[in-house]
């Protein structure tokens, strides 16, 4: 019998813990605010009345407001609590999210999409800064890594849902997004709020002045800014094949819809799996810069390969290389980011590092369109859809890469100096 510990590490017991247990049904939602999306994209555009040109804007019109509103919720949630934010987060999250089977307009859909990323910016990064005032250290990385195992999971079983759904009814997929409100009414119940109240207790106008103007010295030292930019640079790769995930699968290769979504259960499962052996890998080196370039490596060069694929197989072959390089990278990013400020500022650090990822995941799927539409003219449109995805893979792992070099020649953060 294989045992929990035997997969995830000496750590592994954290699942059998109530508070982690409700952060991880929390975590089913965010994710899908994007790999619900991915593999029915293109089914979307007769319907909605756009273009395979724009309709890559459902993604970045999600991701663009969290850019905004993710350092807010970070600042909220560390004057307030964290609880209270969550709440608000799942509750619009699915409210916004299912509202959209019944538009049929896609500037209505657009306009959804963008309050929806209102919601997922007071859960994924309110979560993320949970798991560090809950745990420390190597069993923290493991916690980080089993968060993003359950994200894989979420968008292994949705997209394929999804891409079967949309087969049926274009409207179909949204219906998915009002899981939000049973998962709701179990966090009102019975989830305990993990701030320490007396981070929490000085909600004046003075307090948070000086919580801001603490959060910019925090952020002018490179060794945090760096993390906050490499964070940033993981979701080049990631959101690159979700947007044109179901293009590649349909469009240059000549599959169908189901099949895209395969391919995107493929990419959540293998960063699913990965992520679990997070605090194994973290444990097994001193400085985790290693690990981290070989991930960023795996991940780019991957995504490079699934569009420079000839076959769904070899495409899936080049999906597990950037999942396992995601699910990795973004796990122990994430157990180092927390780790960098005094807890009174964790979630304003976090918080921005997520707003670096939505940042990157809202210009990827516009950059890539334009340079798809210059490219095509005269490179024809498969080859300019291959060249661009390649090219987002390699930008994604040298910029993250860049960054972590410069971060480790960095002095360590001392705030007050």
């Amino acid at each position: 019998m294989v045992s929990r510990s035997s997969i995830a590490g000496a750590d592994s017991g954290i699942v059998r813990e109530r508070p982690f247990q409700l952060l991880l049904l929390i975590n089913v939602l965010p994710p899908l605010g994007t790999a619900l999306l991915s593999p029915v994209l293109g089914s979307l555009v007769e319907p909605l009345g756009a273009s395979t040109a724009n309709i890559g804007l459902m993604m970045s019109a999600f991701t663009a407001p969290s850019i905004v509103v993710i350092p807010i919720a970070g600042v909220i949630s560390d004057r307030y609590g964290r609880r209270p934010v969550l709440l608000f987060g799942l509750v619009w999250f699915g409210l916004t999210g299912t509202a959209i089977a019944f538009v049929s307009a896609f500037a209505a859909a657009l306009a959804l999409r963008a309050l929806q990323g209102i919601g997922f910016a007071a859960l994924t990064p309110i979560i993320i800064t949970s798991l560090g005032d809950l745990y420390a250290g190597t069993k923290e990385a493991t916690a980080q890594g089993l968060r993003f195992t359950g994200s894989g999971l979420s968008q292994t079983a949705f997209p394929l849902a999804a891409g079967v759904l949309v087969g049926m009814a274009w409207q179909y997929p949204f219906l998915l997004y009002a899981v939000a409100f049973p998962i709701a009414a179990v966090v009102y119940l019975y989830f305990e709020e993990p701030l320490d109240s007396e981070a929490a207790d000085d909600g004046s106008e003075a307090g948070i002045r000086a919580q801001i103007g603490d959060m910019r010295a925090l952020v002018a030292h490179r060794r945090a800014w760096t993390m906050v930019v490499a964070r940033g640079s993981a979701n080049v790769a990631w959101f690159g094949f979700l947007t044109y995930n179901s293009i590649l699968v349909v469009n240059v290769l000549g599959y169908t819809p189901a099949e895209a979504g395969v391919l995107a259960a493929v990419a959540s499962l293998t960063y699913a799996l990965a992520a679990t052996q997070a605090g194994r890998i973290a444990s097994l080196f001193d400085d985790r810069l290693y690990p981290l370039v070989a991930t960023n490596l795996s991940m780019g060069a991957g995504l490079a390969l699934a569009f420079l694929a000839r076959s769904f197989a070899v495409a899936a072959v080049g999906v597990v290389f950037m999942g396992i390089g995601f699910g990795l990278v973004l796990s122990i990013y994430r157990s180092v980011i927390t780790t960098l400020p005094p807890a009174d500022l964790r979630g304003g650090l976090v918080s921005l590092g997520e707003g670096s990822g939505r940042a990157a995941a809202t210009a990827t799927p516009v950059v890539m369109g334009v340079a798809v539409a210059v490219a095509t003219r005269p490179l024809g449109f498969e080859a300019a859809v291959r060249a661009v995805g390649a090219g987002t893979g390699l930008v994604g792992a040298g910029v993250g890469i860049g960054c972590l070099l410069l971060m480790s020649a960095s002095p360590p953060i001392r705030m007050g100096e």
